[in-house]
Protein backbone atom coordinates (compact mmCIF):
# COMPACT_ATOMS: atom_id res chain seq x y z
CA UNK A 1 0.00 0.00 0.00
CA UNK A 2 1.36 3.46 -1.36
CA UNK A 3 2.29 5.91 1.97
CA UNK A 4 0.06 9.07 2.33
CA UNK A 5 2.29 12.21 3.35
CA UNK A 6 1.35 14.79 5.85
CA UNK A 7 2.80 18.01 6.18
CA UNK A 8 2.11 20.11 9.42
CA UNK A 9 1.68 24.05 8.90
CA UNK A 10 1.02 25.32 12.60
CA UNK A 11 0.41 28.98 12.29
CA UNK A 12 -2.66 30.85 12.20
CA UNK A 13 -3.56 34.66 12.20
CA UNK A 14 -5.70 33.86 15.25
CA UNK A 15 -6.62 30.74 17.97
CA UNK A 16 -10.23 30.18 17.98
CA UNK A 17 -11.30 29.57 20.89
CA UNK A 18 -12.13 26.16 21.25
CA UNK A 19 -8.39 25.03 19.31
CA UNK A 20 -6.03 22.43 21.21
CA UNK A 21 -4.16 21.30 18.00
CA UNK A 22 -0.30 22.02 17.85
CA UNK A 23 -0.50 25.70 16.28
CA UNK A 24 0.86 29.38 17.61
CA UNK A 25 -0.11 33.02 15.94
CA UNK A 26 1.59 33.67 12.28
CA UNK A 27 5.29 34.88 12.99
CA UNK A 28 7.43 35.53 9.67
CA UNK A 29 10.90 34.88 9.82
CA UNK A 30 9.77 31.58 12.03
CA UNK A 31 7.51 30.67 9.03
CA UNK A 32 10.38 31.27 7.07
CA UNK A 33 12.62 28.92 8.65
CA UNK A 34 10.14 26.28 9.55
CA UNK A 35 9.37 25.72 6.04
CA UNK A 36 12.94 25.53 5.37
CA UNK A 37 13.23 22.82 8.34
CA UNK A 38 9.98 21.32 6.62
CA UNK A 39 12.01 20.43 2.88
CA UNK A 40 15.04 19.24 4.83
CA UNK A 41 13.08 17.03 6.76
CA UNK A 42 11.34 15.73 3.83
CA UNK A 43 14.50 14.89 2.13
CA UNK A 44 16.21 13.36 4.70
CA UNK A 45 13.14 11.41 5.14
CA UNK A 46 13.49 10.15 1.14
CA UNK A 47 14.40 6.39 0.94
CA UNK A 48 16.19 4.87 -2.33
CA UNK A 49 14.48 3.30 -3.95
CA UNK A 50 11.54 5.82 -3.09
CA UNK A 51 9.19 4.58 -1.40
CA UNK A 52 5.52 5.01 -3.14
CA UNK A 53 3.14 7.67 -1.81
CA UNK A 54 -0.08 8.75 -3.31
CA UNK A 55 -1.22 11.35 -1.20
CA UNK A 56 0.09 14.70 0.89
CA UNK A 57 -1.75 16.50 3.14
CA UNK A 58 -1.47 19.91 4.01
CA UNK A 59 -2.81 20.20 7.65
CA UNK A 60 -2.82 22.65 10.50
CA UNK A 61 -2.84 25.23 11.96
CA UNK A 62 -3.95 27.01 8.73
CA UNK A 63 -1.47 26.27 5.58
CA UNK A 64 -3.19 28.29 3.56
CA UNK A 65 -1.20 30.91 5.15
CA UNK A 66 1.88 29.52 2.87
CA UNK A 67 2.00 30.86 -0.22
CA UNK A 68 1.88 28.84 -3.43
CA UNK A 69 5.27 28.87 -3.64
CA UNK A 70 6.00 27.65 -0.64
CA UNK A 71 3.59 24.94 -0.94
CA UNK A 72 5.11 24.14 -4.13
CA UNK A 73 8.80 23.96 -2.96
CA UNK A 74 7.40 21.45 -0.35
CA UNK A 75 5.63 19.31 -3.17
CA UNK A 76 9.15 19.72 -5.09
CA UNK A 77 11.04 18.16 -1.54
CA UNK A 78 8.12 15.36 -1.44
CA UNK A 79 8.43 14.46 -5.34
CA UNK A 80 12.28 13.69 -4.76
CA UNK A 81 11.87 12.02 -1.82
CA UNK A 82 9.28 9.57 -2.51
CA UNK A 83 7.87 8.59 -5.67
CA UNK A 84 4.72 10.58 -5.93
CA UNK A 85 2.33 8.86 -8.02
CA UNK A 86 1.09 11.21 -10.49
CA UNK A 87 -2.75 10.80 -9.73
CA UNK A 88 -1.69 11.55 -5.93
CA UNK A 89 -4.18 13.46 -4.20
CA UNK A 90 -2.99 16.47 -2.90
CA UNK A 91 -4.88 18.29 0.02
CA UNK A 92 -4.24 21.96 1.26
CA UNK A 93 -6.64 22.94 4.31
CA UNK A 94 -7.29 26.33 4.07
CA UNK A 95 -9.18 29.16 5.53
CA UNK A 96 -11.73 31.32 3.81
CA UNK A 97 -10.33 34.96 5.05
CA UNK A 98 -6.94 33.61 3.95
CA UNK A 99 -7.24 33.10 -0.33
CA UNK A 100 -8.04 35.26 -2.89
CA UNK A 101 -8.14 34.47 -6.85
CA UNK A 102 -4.70 34.67 -7.54
CA UNK A 103 -3.43 32.33 -4.52
CA UNK A 104 -6.05 30.01 -5.23
CA UNK A 105 -4.74 29.74 -8.76
CA UNK A 106 -1.15 29.30 -7.59
CA UNK A 107 -1.58 26.92 -5.61
CA UNK A 108 -3.42 24.57 -8.45
CA UNK A 109 -0.10 25.43 -10.41
CA UNK A 110 1.88 24.05 -7.69
CA UNK A 111 -0.04 20.96 -7.79
CA UNK A 112 -2.89 20.90 -5.03
CA UNK A 113 -6.16 19.66 -6.74
CA UNK A 114 -8.26 19.21 -3.76
CA UNK A 115 -8.70 21.88 -1.15
CA UNK A 116 -10.87 21.54 2.90
CA UNK A 117 -12.28 24.67 4.23
CA UNK A 118 -12.74 25.32 7.65
CA UNK A 119 -16.12 26.97 7.39
CA UNK A 120 -17.93 25.46 10.95
CA UNK A 121 -20.69 27.56 10.64
CA UNK A 122 -22.96 29.67 8.29
CA UNK A 123 -24.24 31.98 11.24
CA UNK A 124 -22.03 34.83 11.93
CA UNK A 125 -22.93 34.73 15.36
CA UNK A 126 -21.74 31.24 16.16
CA UNK A 127 -18.90 31.77 13.92
CA UNK A 128 -17.66 34.91 15.96
CA UNK A 129 -18.35 32.67 19.19
CA UNK A 130 -16.11 30.39 17.93
CA UNK A 131 -13.06 33.37 17.16
CA UNK A 132 -13.18 32.74 13.55
CA UNK A 133 -12.31 35.39 11.55
CA UNK A 134 -14.50 34.96 7.92
CA UNK A 135 -18.24 35.32 7.99
CA UNK A 136 -20.25 33.29 6.27
CA UNK A 137 -20.69 35.28 3.18
CA UNK A 138 -17.12 35.18 3.37
CA UNK A 139 -17.19 31.10 3.13
CA UNK A 140 -19.42 31.54 0.24
CA UNK A 141 -16.95 33.86 -1.46
CA UNK A 142 -13.89 31.86 -0.90
CA UNK A 143 -15.71 28.90 -2.21
CA UNK A 144 -16.75 30.14 -5.31
CA UNK A 145 -13.30 32.26 -5.78
CA UNK A 146 -11.98 27.95 -5.51
CA UNK A 147 -14.40 26.90 -8.04
CA UNK A 148 -13.23 29.77 -10.67
CA UNK A 149 -9.88 28.73 -10.00
CA UNK A 150 -10.52 25.06 -11.45
CA UNK A 151 -10.43 23.31 -7.87
CA UNK A 152 -13.28 20.07 -8.58
CA UNK A 153 -12.84 18.66 -5.06
CA UNK A 154 -13.50 20.82 -2.52
CA UNK A 155 -14.22 19.72 1.26
CA UNK A 156 -15.98 21.82 4.03
CA UNK A 157 -16.22 21.13 7.31
CA UNK A 158 -19.09 22.33 9.80
CA UNK A 159 -19.25 21.98 13.78
CA UNK A 160 -22.22 21.18 15.38
CA UNK A 161 -22.83 21.20 19.21
CA UNK A 162 -21.96 24.33 19.50
CA UNK A 163 -22.99 26.82 22.37
CA UNK A 164 -26.39 28.27 21.99
CA UNK A 165 -26.79 26.51 18.83
CA UNK A 166 -30.72 25.01 18.58
CA UNK A 167 -31.03 22.11 15.85
CA UNK A 168 -32.59 24.44 13.58
CA UNK A 169 -29.58 26.56 13.49
CA UNK A 170 -27.40 23.30 12.72
CA UNK A 171 -29.88 21.85 10.05
CA UNK A 172 -29.71 25.36 8.13
CA UNK A 173 -26.22 25.37 8.02
CA UNK A 174 -26.36 22.09 7.14
CA UNK A 175 -28.50 22.96 3.92
CA UNK A 176 -26.19 25.99 3.66
CA UNK A 177 -23.51 23.21 2.81
CA UNK A 178 -25.55 20.97 0.96
CA UNK A 179 -26.56 24.40 -1.93
CA UNK A 180 -22.74 24.76 -2.36
CA UNK A 181 -22.61 21.33 -3.34
CA UNK A 182 -19.11 20.16 -2.49
CA UNK A 183 -17.43 17.40 -3.24
CA UNK A 184 -16.83 15.98 0.39
CA UNK A 185 -18.10 17.15 3.97
CA UNK A 186 -17.15 16.62 7.71
CA UNK A 187 -19.31 17.07 9.98
CA UNK A 188 -17.68 17.49 13.44
CA UNK A 189 -19.25 17.40 17.24
CA UNK A 190 -17.57 19.97 19.32
CA UNK A 191 -15.02 18.23 22.18
CA UNK A 192 -14.25 21.13 24.36
CA UNK A 193 -11.26 21.18 26.45
CA UNK A 194 -12.54 22.45 30.03
CA UNK A 195 -8.94 25.35 29.59
CA UNK A 196 -9.90 26.21 26.52
CA UNK A 197 -10.91 29.92 26.14
CA UNK A 198 -14.10 29.19 24.82
CA UNK A 199 -15.32 26.65 27.87
CA UNK A 200 -14.11 29.51 30.05
CA UNK A 201 -15.98 32.00 28.23
CA UNK A 202 -19.23 29.69 28.41
CA UNK A 203 -19.50 29.76 32.30
CA UNK A 204 -19.07 33.43 32.19
CA UNK A 205 -21.85 34.21 29.84
CA UNK A 206 -23.96 31.00 30.90
CA UNK A 207 -24.45 29.56 26.96
CA UNK A 208 -25.14 26.21 27.34
CA UNK A 209 -24.68 23.16 25.09
CA UNK A 210 -27.73 21.47 23.97
CA UNK A 211 -28.78 18.15 25.61
CA UNK A 212 -27.17 14.56 24.33
CA UNK A 213 -30.48 14.19 23.03
CA UNK A 214 -30.74 16.97 20.86
CA UNK A 215 -26.80 16.32 19.79
CA UNK A 216 -27.83 12.93 18.54
CA UNK A 217 -30.50 14.55 16.85
CA UNK A 218 -28.40 16.96 14.98
CA UNK A 219 -26.51 14.06 13.64
CA UNK A 220 -29.29 11.73 12.63
CA UNK A 221 -31.02 14.25 10.37
CA UNK A 222 -28.13 16.45 8.91
CA UNK A 223 -26.78 12.66 8.22
CA UNK A 224 -29.94 12.41 6.54
CA UNK A 225 -30.60 15.36 4.86
CA UNK A 226 -27.02 14.61 2.95
CA UNK A 227 -27.69 11.47 1.95
CA UNK A 228 -30.90 12.56 0.56
CA UNK A 229 -28.84 15.24 -1.51
CA UNK A 230 -26.81 12.06 -2.94
CA UNK A 231 -23.68 11.87 -0.51
CA UNK A 232 -23.01 9.02 1.09
CA UNK A 233 -21.42 8.58 4.28
CA UNK A 234 -17.99 6.48 5.12
CA UNK A 235 -17.17 7.52 8.32
CA UNK A 236 -18.37 8.46 11.69
CA UNK A 237 -17.94 12.46 10.58
CA UNK A 238 -17.43 11.93 6.62
CA UNK A 239 -19.66 12.03 3.78
CA UNK A 240 -18.69 12.01 -0.22
CA UNK A 241 -20.01 12.45 -3.77
CA UNK A 242 -19.23 8.86 -4.89
CA UNK A 243 -15.73 8.77 -5.68
CA UNK A 244 -14.49 11.25 -3.35
CA UNK A 245 -13.93 10.27 -0.40
CA UNK A 246 -10.70 11.54 1.41
CA UNK A 247 -8.07 9.33 -0.08
CA UNK A 248 -5.36 10.55 2.98
CA UNK A 249 -7.97 10.09 5.86
CA UNK A 250 -8.83 6.29 4.55
CA UNK A 251 -5.06 5.84 5.65
CA UNK A 252 -5.69 6.85 9.35
CA UNK A 253 -8.85 4.12 9.37
CA UNK A 254 -8.09 1.71 7.00
CA UNK A 255 -4.58 0.23 8.57
CA UNK A 256 -2.68 2.03 6.29
CA UNK A 257 0.69 3.77 6.94
CA UNK A 258 1.77 7.35 6.86
CA UNK A 259 4.96 9.95 7.69
CA UNK A 260 4.46 12.75 9.20
CA UNK A 261 6.40 16.21 8.83
CA UNK A 262 6.85 19.24 11.08
CA UNK A 263 5.95 20.08 14.87
CA UNK A 264 3.79 17.56 16.75
CA UNK A 265 3.09 15.48 13.33
CA UNK A 266 2.59 11.56 13.86
CA UNK A 267 4.18 8.77 11.42
CA UNK A 268 2.82 5.05 11.87
CA UNK A 269 5.21 2.87 9.76
CA UNK A 270 6.13 -0.97 9.89
CA UNK A 271 4.63 -1.30 12.90
CA UNK A 272 6.60 1.45 14.55
CA UNK A 273 5.00 5.02 15.50
CA UNK A 274 6.89 7.82 16.38
CA UNK A 275 5.89 12.06 16.95
CA UNK A 276 7.80 15.11 16.13
CA UNK A 277 8.62 17.41 19.28
CA UNK A 278 5.01 19.68 19.89
CA UNK A 279 6.63 23.44 19.40
CA UNK A 280 8.08 24.88 16.37
CA UNK A 281 10.75 26.83 17.19
CA UNK A 282 12.04 23.49 19.18
CA UNK A 283 11.18 21.44 15.50
CA UNK A 284 13.23 24.21 13.68
CA UNK A 285 16.43 24.27 15.94
CA UNK A 286 16.50 20.40 15.73
CA UNK A 287 16.21 20.17 12.02
CA UNK A 288 18.37 23.42 11.60
CA UNK A 289 21.24 21.51 13.78
CA UNK A 290 20.93 18.70 11.75
CA UNK A 291 19.26 16.65 14.54
CA UNK A 292 16.41 14.65 14.32
CA UNK A 293 13.58 16.32 15.27
CA UNK A 294 11.57 13.13 16.61
CA UNK A 295 10.30 13.11 20.52
CA UNK A 296 9.69 9.91 20.65
CA UNK A 297 9.36 6.76 18.73
CA UNK A 298 8.05 3.14 19.77
CA UNK A 299 7.47 -0.12 18.02
CA UNK A 300 4.05 -1.44 18.90
CA UNK A 301 3.18 -4.42 19.94
CA UNK A 302 1.10 -6.89 18.21
CA UNK A 303 -2.17 -6.15 20.71
CA UNK A 304 -1.80 -2.47 19.82
CA UNK A 305 -1.57 -3.00 16.08
CA UNK A 306 -4.68 -5.15 16.68
CA UNK A 307 -6.65 -2.62 18.75
CA UNK A 308 -5.47 0.15 16.46
CA UNK A 309 -6.78 -1.61 13.56
CA UNK A 310 -10.36 -2.09 15.11
CA UNK A 311 -10.53 1.33 16.40
CA UNK A 312 -9.68 3.22 13.13
CA UNK A 313 -11.77 0.91 10.94
CA UNK A 314 -15.26 0.75 13.13
CA UNK A 315 -15.34 4.37 12.20
CA UNK A 316 -16.03 3.24 8.87
CA UNK A 317 -19.46 2.77 7.88
CA UNK A 318 -18.38 -0.17 5.83
CA UNK A 319 -17.20 -1.01 9.23
CA UNK A 320 -14.33 -4.33 9.11
CA UNK A 321 -13.72 -7.46 7.25
CA UNK A 322 -13.27 -9.74 10.07
CA UNK A 323 -10.94 -12.43 8.32
CA UNK A 324 -9.29 -9.56 6.55
CA UNK A 325 -8.17 -8.81 9.80
CA UNK A 326 -7.71 -11.89 11.64
CA UNK A 327 -5.32 -13.04 8.24
CA UNK A 328 -3.03 -9.61 8.62
CA UNK A 329 -2.67 -9.96 12.68
CA UNK A 330 -3.16 -13.57 13.00
CA UNK A 331 -5.84 -12.98 15.61
CA UNK A 332 -9.27 -14.42 15.86
CA UNK A 333 -11.24 -11.02 16.38
CA UNK A 334 -14.09 -12.80 18.45
CA UNK A 335 -11.88 -14.82 20.37
CA UNK A 336 -9.93 -11.67 21.12
CA UNK A 337 -12.63 -9.24 21.71
CA UNK A 338 -16.04 -11.22 21.80
CA UNK A 339 -16.77 -11.20 24.98
CA UNK A 340 -16.65 -7.50 25.57
CA UNK A 341 -17.90 -6.84 22.09
CA UNK A 342 -21.40 -8.75 22.62
CA UNK A 343 -23.41 -6.65 24.68
CA UNK A 344 -23.12 -3.84 22.30
CA UNK A 345 -23.98 -6.28 19.30
CA UNK A 346 -26.69 -7.38 21.47
CA UNK A 347 -27.64 -3.78 22.24
CA UNK A 348 -28.15 -2.51 18.47
CA UNK A 349 -24.94 -0.63 18.32
CA UNK A 350 -22.87 -3.34 16.78
CA UNK A 351 -23.86 -5.48 13.66
CA UNK A 352 -22.02 -8.20 12.12
CA UNK A 353 -23.17 -9.15 8.81
CA UNK A 354 -21.86 -11.35 5.67
CA UNK A 355 -18.18 -11.26 7.84
CA UNK A 356 -18.34 -7.50 8.47
CA UNK A 357 -18.40 -5.57 11.67
CA UNK A 358 -19.92 -2.33 11.91
CA UNK A 359 -21.20 0.13 13.93
CA UNK A 360 -25.01 0.80 13.40
CA UNK A 361 -26.16 4.52 13.56
CA UNK A 362 -27.28 4.46 16.46
CA UNK A 363 -24.16 2.66 17.52
CA UNK A 364 -22.20 5.84 15.85
CA UNK A 365 -23.70 8.21 18.32
CA UNK A 366 -22.35 5.87 21.12
CA UNK A 367 -18.96 5.45 19.46
CA UNK A 368 -16.77 6.02 22.18
CA UNK A 369 -18.27 3.58 24.28
CA UNK A 370 -17.81 1.01 22.06
CA UNK A 371 -14.13 1.97 20.46
CA UNK A 372 -12.73 1.78 25.15
CA UNK A 373 -12.89 -2.10 24.03
CA UNK A 374 -9.73 -1.52 21.65
CA UNK A 375 -7.87 0.98 24.14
Amino acid sequence: MSLGLYVHVPFCRALCRYCTFTRGLLDEPLKRRYVSALGTEVRRAGTRPPAAADTVYFGGGTPSLLDPLEIGGLLDRCREGFDLRPDAEITLEANPETVDAGRLAGYRRAGVNRLSFGVQSFHDRELRRLGRLHDAAGARRAFALARAAGFDNISLDLMMWLPGQRIGEWLESVDALIALGPEHASLYLLELHPRAPLALEMARSGWSQASDDDAAEMYARAMARLEEADYEQYEISSVARPGRRSRHNLKYWSDGEWIGFGCGAHSTRGGVRWKNVPAAGDYVARVEAGASPVAERRRLSAAERLGDAMFTGLRLSEGLDVEAIARRHGTDVWQCYGEQLQPYVQAGLLACERGRLRLTRRGMLLSNEVMAVFV
